[in-house]
């Protein structure tokens, strides 16, 4: 069992509440981010029990929530602390997820990323976003060795019972 934080809208907690559980909705997705999001749904399929559900955002460390950019500011809100057991959760690095978000390949040096440009690599765009999940490989390598990973998890389910701790802000 692993302790991770995830912060939800008023709304979604509420949800919650009534129905005993919170999935991932596709609705809520940028659609230019669909695809990103299938990816890592179809990772979710692989590598935990999921079977299709769109991912829930999970932190390791909690978040602070006097940052911007969790929701529209305003947006009242909730950072819920929770008990799931580690098979659920599939972790990835916050910084990599965004060359999946943004349809780039993911090099692990320049020389890669050039070798890739030049089609001369034997590895697929969709190949080298694995490496988000390869802890090791990225704290190994000239691109991602400089700063510490921050550790971001997905899983497809959050049940009422898994809840320890409710923090409400607003956004900001």
């Amino acid at each position: 069992m692993g302790i991770y934080y995830t912060n939800q809208t008023v709304k979604a907690y509420r949800e919650l509440e009534k129905n005993g559980y919170l999935i991932g909705v596709g609705k809520f997705i940028y659609p230019d981010f669909l695809p990103s999001y299938q990816w890592m749904v179809e990772q979710m399929d692989k590598r935990i029990n999921n079977n299709g559900s769109f991912p829930i955002w999970l932190w390791k460390e909690k978040p602070d929530l006097n940052e911007e950019g969790h929701f529209p500011k305003g947006t009242k809100s909730v950072c819920l602390t929770v008990e799931i057991p580690d098979d659920n959760v599939l972790l990835s690095d916050f910084d990599t997820w965004h060359y999946i978000l943004n349809t780039w390949f993911l090099p692990l040096s320049e020389e890669e990323d050039d070798l890739f440009e030049a089609g001369k690599l034997n590895i697929s765009m969709e190949q080298s976003w694995e490496r988000i999940f390869d802890f090791e490989l990225l704290q190994k390598t000239e691109l991602w060795s400089e700063n510490p990973l921050v550790l971001q998890g997905v899983t497809p389910i959050i049940r009422k019972e898994q809840i320890i701790d409710i923090e409400h802000f607003i956004a900001e």
